[in-house]
């Protein structure tokens, strides 16, 4: 199992959904952070555990980018069970992200 500490990782305070918006964008750590380990961990039959805590709080717009552009933008299916996602600061976070990546998936 690889373990991604977003705080660590990218940033403890993530921005928006878009570059343009500014820095940290869901955009952003989408390509440069999450679709190259995620990419790897699919190659090495690992499991992606993504931990969301110590950071200063998520928006929406931040999660569908990242984790819903990852199905649209990479075509990657069956997201949901190759990630164990870790969020004790705010359990919410784990059903957004399972929203969005089904909702992806579903217009593949």
């Amino acid at each position: 199992m690889r373990i991604l500490k977003i705080s660590e990782d990218f940033s403890d305070t993530p921005g928006g959904r878009s570059r343009k918006e500014g820095e940290y964008s869901g955009e952003e750590f989408r390509d440069v952070v999450l679709a190259p380990i995620y990419k790897e961990c699919l190659a090495n039959g690992e499991i992606l555990c993504i931990d969301f805590d110590d950071c200063f709080g998520f928006g929406t717009s931040f999660l569908e980018e990242a984790f819903g552009g990852l199905v649209r933008e990479y075509k990657y299916k069956d997201v949901w069970n190759h990630i164990k996602l870790i969020a004790n600061d705010d359990e919410t976070i784990l059903e957004n992200i399972q929203k969005y990546i089904k909702a992806a998936e579903a217009k593949l």
